[in-house]
């Protein structure tokens, strides 16, 4: 049987299925692989599902002519931490999981534009607090989410379930920048440039996928041109924000606040931004259901299964 190391722990029916169909060892940890176990991952393995945080960078494939490794069956969508290039050109293939994040992903940016323009997680503290002194007409008052409108940066598949829930859920107008041409089939308005169309929402969503490209796509230029009332979610790759400028931009009360899933040095998060009243703060639970994270995790078996029997990867990269 081809032998086969999952990197973190999965759903107890996605592990007992992969121990049926290969030689799996589990690396029992939820921290990320460390440069030596990478390297002798690829070296001692056939296959390997890496994750979030496993960095497997050019250094790492360095020392390698062609590992014995063929296959990274990435769990996850986004693969900015694997460098495609260089697995390429060692002889191992990618895969990742598109199409089952999507809506858990969607659904989570919609939780971070309400918690953050009607201060939910503020609201939260102040009850828990034990302060909270009761209702009265101009309590914590907030941004009125519907009929509003909605920017999206990045119109692919995450970026459509957004403006869908925006639109049709909310009444809300949807403008959206991405790097190519986009049709879409519900009411939505491309913009050409990322300024303007910050400048011109109340609610600015980033839905684009990570990388070299799109490092600090939304800088200290794009924070300055929103509307001061305006918010931003992130729920695409903590990098994508610039997060020093971010969190100048809510100190000085710039922007009326932030919701974020994702973090420039994940999982670190600045002391600066955690004391901040005007941002939400998840810990990364874009994809925090147990069906998503079953249907990941088949959908890595499928292509794990498909490499071992020279057959058509279904999710290649």
């Amino acid at each position: 049987m081809p032998k086969v190391l999952i990197s973190r722990r999965l759903p107890d029916s996605v592990l007992e299925a992969a121990s049926k169909m290969f030689d799996m060892e589990l690396r029992d940890k939820t921290a990320p692989m460390t440069p030596s176990e990478m390297r002798s991952g690829l070296a001692l393995y056939d296959a390997i599902m890496p994750s979030l945080g496993d960095r497997f960078s050019a250094e790492i494939f360095a020392e390698f002519g062609r590992p014995r490794c063929k296959l990274l069956a990435n769990f996850g969508v986004g693969i900015n931490h694997i460098d495609v290039d260089a697995a390429r050109a060692h002889g191992v293939k990618v895969t990742n999981t598109p199409g089952a994040v999507t809506d858990a992903t969607a659904d989570t940016a919609m939780t971070l534009i309400l918690m953050s323009a009607r201060r939910a997680g503020e609201g939260e503290r102040l009850v828990r607090s034990g302060k909270w002194e009761g209702w009265h007409p101009t309590q914590m008052l907030g941004l009125h989410v519907t009929g509003k409108t909605v920017g999206i940066v990045g119109m692919g598949r995450i970026g459509q379930a957004i403006a869908r829930r925006c639109h049709f859920g909310f009444g809300m107008e949807v403008l959206f920048f991405n790097r190519s041409p986009k049709t879409v089939e519900f009411p939505a308005r491309q913009v050409d440039s990322l300024h303007d169309l910050a400048a011109a929402v109340d609610i600015l969503v980033v839905a684009t996928p990570g990388g070299a490209e799109t490092h600090h796509l939304i800088n200290a230029d794009v924070l300055a041109a929103m509307q001061p009332h305006a918010h931003l979610v992130n729920i695409a790759r903590g990098d994508v924000v610039e997060e020093a400028a971010l969190i100048t931009a809510l100190e000085g009360r710039r922007i009326g606040g932030a919701g974020l899933d994702v973090y420039e040095f994940e999982p670190q998060v600045p002391d600066a931004l955690r004391k901040l009243d005007n941002v939400t703060l998840l810990p990364h639970l874009g994809t925090s259901t147990l069906e998503v994270r079953e249907a990941m995790g088949r959908m890595v078996l499928d292509n794990l299964a498909a490499h071992f029997a020279g057959k058509p990867l279904p999710n290649p990269v």
